[in-house]
Parts: structure tokens; sequence; C-alpha cells
């Protein structure tokens, strides 16, 4: 008698992995062509290695780590690279009449057929993480297309930039960038860095916050480098003197990308930063952005309101577009006219209308403001309040029946306030018009694939004290290949929401200093940002080590 195979749903939730109501919601999710398991790796309840691990259990195919694995260059040749990374598989071994490959989906049985007819040899699957697929066909796959063997290729004296070599999809240069590009991709780097130096240049990639080297290059490369990239980007080439701002839309790895370019003269050549904008995997839903539940029900109490002014702070990369695009798109129907004005416009909504920011020809954001007034709106997304004018256009707006979203350079919430009084803005207008301030940052989550307990240290017990907590254990990655050996993987936002209440108002209106704003804040019961990131601590999304990277203890 043939055992009935368990159902993956079911065997998650028998382990303990995911809940029953976490897959239900999977399931009323999952669309016709997508598997299960990759819903629910994609709305986060599952890791792919925790995917594997049941997968292994299930088809009883075994499992493997990519990272480090001793390949064989010469079965390179066997799958083409374009197969490779279309089917995301990679050759491992061969032993007589069988080649071994690593798969995402062992279950794709046309793919192994096909291997099978094209290569002659009995195809042996085992289950690999995707990540770690596409990590290593980068890695190891047409050494030919290696940053070292694309640099020999660049001749050392470039006298003039032609066209054809910048253009040409099989030049050298063109190659190069297009391994940055696809290495960054691969990596989860949000930002590509090219940084000129006297004798070099270094490319440094960001991931998950933080800046690290990635590759040095001949300094010859340079001009060429700048040239490929500007072409890309629709930028002047023969301008070197002032900054310029670009836009590349590109695919890597079979997904649509939108690259923003900034290009800055330094005194070794120009300095070009690339952000990286995956436009299929971007968060539009307010319940994924890791809001704690009480700072959750107070922003949607703050943006369903019918007017008023709320304000999104924190430095650059620290998630505010991200939650803005949500709470649009939370407000999106088919009764409001949303209008944006931005600089630049990060994300096109479906039903929004989207204005960009062109100081060239006058179109500013105080202008751009004043017009949209005339344009019926309900809801008005200001991108940045940088100045006075602005401020007070967006004040006027709020206190005439609209809702109001922008976002201003403060390290907190409360230091809003007084941001918006240095600004010279009248007290009254500002406690009147501002319904609400979230100062927000991201952290770096623990990697859950080799996530591990600790004892808090004597100093954790101390920070959490002095906050009103208690922690007993905490949450470290002790490193594995998911994560590159950092221990941490993703990053998740720690917020503070001050909504705006009688006696806050009232204090702003008398304009009363900053330690009576705090006051009344604890006694509205305000969940400060360190006092959010203490709690994802004793959650185990983080460490105390990432809080205190980027909020004090005080």
């Amino acid at each position: 008698m043939v055992k009935a195979r368990k159902r993956l749903g079911d065997l998650l939730v028998e382990s303990g992995i995911i809940s029953d109501s976490q897959l239900q919601q999977a399931l009323k999710e999952q669309s016709e062509s997508q598997r299960l398991g990759d819903t629910l790796v994609q709305r986060g309840y599952i890791t792919e290695q925790q995917l594997i691990e049941v997968l292994e259990f299930q088809l009883g195919i075994p499992h493997i780590s990519l990272y480090r694995y001793p390949f064989d260059p010469k079965l390179f040749s066997i799958i083409p690279k374009v197969v490779a990374k279309r089917n995301l598989i990679i050759p491992l071994k061969k032993e007589g009449d069988k080649l071994f490959v690593a798969m995402a989906d062992p279950m794709d049985f046309y793919t192994i057929e096909d291997l099978r007819l094209a290569t002659g040899f009995h195809v042996e699957a085992a289950i690999a993480t995707k990540d770690d697929i596409l990590r290593a066909i980068n890695k190891y796959y047409d050494m030919n297309d290696q940053f070292d063997d694309i640099a020999e290729q660049i001749p050392e004296v470039v006298q003039v930039v032609e066209q054809e070599e910048i253009t040409d999809q099989d030049s050298p240069v063109v190659k190069l960038v297009n391994q940055i590009f696809t290495n960054a991709f691969v990596q989860r780097a949000s930002d590509i860095h090219i940084d000129p130096q006297e004798t070099k240049i270094i490319i440094r990639y960001r991931v998950d916050g933080l800046l690290r080297t990635e590759r040095t290059l001949p300094k010859y490369m340079q001009s060429v480098l700048t040239a490929r990239i500007k072409i890309m980007a629709n930028l002047d080439i023969t301008e070197h003197r002032i900054p310029q701002d670009g836009r590349i839309k590109t695919n890597i790895e079979f997904r649509h990308v939108d690259v923003r370019v900034s290009t800055l003269p330094t005194v070794f050549g120009e300095k070009i930063v690339l952000r990286i904008m995956d436009l299929s995997s971007r968060l539009n839903d307010l319940n994924q952005l890791g809001f704690n539940k009480k700072n959750l029900e107070r922003l949607l109490h703050m943006i369903e309101k019918p007017h008023g002014i709320v304000l999104l702070t924190g430095p650059t990369g620290s998630g505010k577009s991200s939650t803005l695009y949500a709470a649009l798109n939370h407000l999106n129907s088919e009764e409001m006219n949303i209008i944006t004005i931005e600089d630049p416009v990060e994300y096109q909504l479906e039903g929004i209308n989207q204005i960009q920011i062109n100081s060239n020809v006058g179109l500013t954001f105080a202008t751009g403001l004043r017009s949209i007034l005339r344009q019926d709106p309900n809801i008005i997304m200001i991108g940045e309040i940088r100045d006075k004018e602005t401020v007070e256009i967006a004040i006027r707006a709020s206190l005439t029946g609209h809702l109001v979203l922008s976002t201003i350079h403060t390290n907190d919430s409360l230091s809003t306030v007084t941001r918006l009084f240095d600004m010279g803005v009248e007290p009254f207008l500002i406690a009147n018009s501002v319904t609400g301030i979230v100062a927000q940052r991201l952290v770096r989550k623990v990697c859950r694939d080799c996530a591990e307990m600790h004892e808090p240290s004597q100093r954790e017990i101390a920070i959490f004290a002095k906050r009103g907590m208690s922690i007993e254990k905490v949450v470290r990655g002790s490193g594995c290949a998911s994560c590159n050996m950092t221990g941490y993987r993703g990053r998740i936002a720690i917020q503070e929401v001050l909504e705006v209440n009688a006696e806050l108002r009232r204090a702003m209106m008398n304009n009363e200093p900053f330690s009576k704003l705090r006051e009344l804040a604890i006694e509205n019961e305000t969940i400060f940002l360190i006092d959010d990131g203490l709690l994802k601590v004793q959650q185990g999304i983080t460490t105390t080590e990432e809080v205190l990277r980027i909020a004090l203890v005080e």
C-alpha cells in the first residue's frame, strides 16, 4: 500500500513553523501560477531554508548548501548560463552516467527531462535555495564574465570614449556594468557606490543598511565606466563639473528594476551612487511594515481623518517612502482624488496622480502645491517639506479640509515640532494642523536560519531595566550562507508614533519647552523609538546592538 504524502501546508503547521491562520491567508492570496511555498516565503511567514528542510522531509530529496561548494568548472559547459538562471539549476558533480544538480524546484520534471535529453545523463536533483543558486551562478559561472577578466579586456589608455565601446552589448565595459548590477541585486543591495580615489576606483554595496567594499578597479577604467552609466541614465556624458540626476529602467535576473542615478564631481572625478528599487517586491501593505499593534492603530486613526497633516520623519534610507506609499495605498479608492508631488517619483502607483518636481522650469514643491489645490484633491502627498513656503501652503491645505502626508528630516517625533517652529511658522497654525508625527528607522533583522538563543549581558539587562522592561533571552545569528556570515538578513522598521491630542495641542500653541512636550507624550503612552526597538529585541526580531546603533537610551 502506497503511503499518502502529506501536503506541504499541513507539514508546516504540524511542525509549528506557521499557524493555521497564516496557512489559510497564504492559500487565499496564492495566485494560480505560484506555488504555496513561494507565497509563504514572499509573505515572510517562513524562510527559504525552512521551506527546503520541510521539502526534504516531504519529498525525500536531500538539500545542499552551495556556500563554498567545490564546483567542477568543466560541468558549467553542460548547462548554459541562461538555462541555469531561467530554471534556477546548477551542476554539482558527475558520477558515471549520473549528473547531480542543485535545483530550487526539484519537482520541475519538465526541466529534469529537458536536461536528460540535452545532456544524455541521468539527472539526480538536490534542493538549494534560490538565493544560493543565483549567488553560485554569478560567482562561478562563465569565468570570462568575472570582474577581473572583463577589466583586462578594457584598454589601459583610453584616449577618447567611442560611442560603440559603451553601447555594444558585447563590449567589456557593458559586461562590467551588467556584472556590477547583477552582483548587487543577488546580494540584495539597496545602493551601489562607485567611489573614485587618487589611484583606483572602489565599488561598494550597501546591504541591509551597511556599506561594504565589493571590488577595487584600476583608475584607467573610470572614464568608460562613468560614460556607460551616464548613457544608460540619459545624462550628459560631456558634463563633469556639475551634479546630475537620472534614472535607469532595466531587467536584472528577470525582474523589473528601477535604478536612480546621482553623479557628484569630486577632486578625483565623478562619484556615482545608484539606488536600486525592485519594482516587483515593494511593500504596499501597512500590516507588513513591522508596526507595533498600538502604533499601527494610532497611524490608521491619523491617516483616516478627513483633514490635517501627518508627517514622517527620519534620515535618508529609513524607509519613510515605503511607509508613505503603503499609507497612500491604504487610502486609495475610487471616491478619493489623491495627488502627490515628489522629487523624484520613486514608485508609480495605480489610481494616484503623481507629479515630478522640475526646478529647471520653475516647478518646485511650493508652486506645484498651489496648482494641486485647484485640482479638487482629497489627499495630498508632498515628497518633502524643505522650506517655510512649502510648510505654510501645506498648513493652509490641511486647514481647508485636505489630508496632507509628507516627510521632514528630524531626529524624532518631538523635535519635528521645534523644527517647524524654527522654520518661522506660527505656533497656533502648527497646533491646529498637525494631527500626528511618525519617526522611523530601519534595523537589521536576525537571520532566521542561524538564529540562536543567548543569555542577555549585564549591560542589556541594565538598558531594559532603565526603560522599565525586562529581558530573559536574546536572539543572535551565528552566521550562515543565507546571511553571508553576518548573522543578519533583511531589515525591519522601528517607529515612534506621536498622536497630537488636546493637551499637546495646547502646549504647542503656548510654545512650551521640549521637556514639557516630552512629559505629555509619555502621559499619552507614546512608544518611543528606543522602546519599540527593545520590544522587537524581546520578540527575537533584532538585537540590542542594532537598536542602540540608531536610537539613544535616555
